[in-house]
């Protein structure tokens, strides 16, 4: 019946050329619109993507304030199994549910891989790549996890672990302003524009190393230790002035986006990123005054490190797409 079908659209369109032209109009618009929704599911799944990561990094930072990162003694199962019913208290709830959400970050990430090489003819030749260096990432990230609980939580693997996690964060929410802009009108580069990306990158790379700094501090307790002994006081004062330069840059590429032509999403994103960044001296604060004794206020603190990462990244990435 098909081909039956197939010929009898030759027969037509040879009998009459207007049809053939409007078949033809027809047919290219519908794999247009079909490439449109394609690149728009896939910068949906990568949106989500970013929220399940930095997810991830907030209850990574609950699993280490509660001390459970050893909950769970084996991997990839908990106590040789994969729901461990019998052995389930907070502790081990948090470990497990961790590596549970990491699992879901990964099928996901295998799905955008798979997905953008099986259909890298409809979309952007980035695409494919991306999908790929991501799986990398997500694969590294997980023999990461392995190592801290079969290594029992050494410092440097931890930190390394929470590096990979923000590269992730990075790289997905780049991609998913990337996406959204493919079928978007462009402008004319303006110098202006691409200053501030420089600032805001700067601004990135300085949260970035306020983040990892705050990590590796976390993975020695030497904050706990400064506030009990006065040990390690070094690590806390060298996270503060870090924090000031990365609140600094933030404040100062908040200014020049209300000041120079840039995109109005990248602006927004802009200033969300400084009202961020206030939040996050407000929450540092009070932990500070709480001497470390509020773990939500602790985890908040990570979660909105995370979330900051998130928006610079999807602010520079969007106005790149449009440069």
């Amino acid at each position: 019946m098909f081909q039956l079908a197939h010929l009898a659209d030759l027969w037509v369109a040879d009998q009459n050329p207007m049809a053939s032209l409007t078949t033809s109009c027809t047919g290219a618009v519908q794999i247009r619109w079909n490439e449109q929704r394609l690149t728009h599911q896939l910068a949906l799944l990568c949106a989500h993507l970013v929220v399940a990561l930095v997810a991830l990094v907030g209850i990574g930072g609950a699993t280490r304030v509660m001390e459970a990162g050893l909950a769970c003694p084996d991997w990839p199962l908990c106590y040789g199994s994969l729901l461990p019913g019998g052995r389930m208290n907070m502790q081990v709830f948090l470990e497990w549910f961790h590596r549970l959400d990491a699992f879901v970050v990964g099928v996901a990430l295998l799905v955008l891989c798979v997905v953008s090489l099986l259909q890298r003819q409809r979309l952007p030749g980035w695409v494919p790549w991306l999908g790929a260096m991501a799986l990398v990432l997500v694969a590294i990230q997980g023999g990461l996890g392995a190592i801290t609980v079969l290594a029992l939580l050494p410092s440097v693997v931890v930190t390394a672990h929470l590096a990979m996690a923000l590269l992730l964060v990075v790289v997905i929410s780049a991609a998913s302003q990337q996406l959204l802009s493919v079928d978007q009108p462009g402008r004319q580069a303006q110098g202006l524009g691409w200053v501030w990306v420089l600032l805001a990158g700067g601004s990135l790379v300085a949260v970035l190393a306020q983040c990892l700094l705050g990590g590796a501090m976390a993975t020695q307790w030497a904050a706990e230790r400064c506030l009990a002994s006065g040990e390690d006081c070094q690590w806390l004062a060298a996270h503060r002035h870090l924090g000031s330069i990365a609140a600094v840059a933030v404040a100062v590429q908040a200014v020049a986006a209300l000041r120079m032509p840039v995109r109005p999403l990248a602006r927004g994103l802009s200033l969300a990123a400084a009202a961020l960044v206030l939040g996050q001296l407000g929450l540092g604060l009070t932990s500070w005054h709480l001497q470390l004794t509020a773990p939500l206020v602790t985890v908040a603190h990570q979660v909105v490190a995370a979330l900051l990462v998130a928006v610079l990244t999807a602010g520079i990435s969007r106005e790149v797409a449009h440069g």
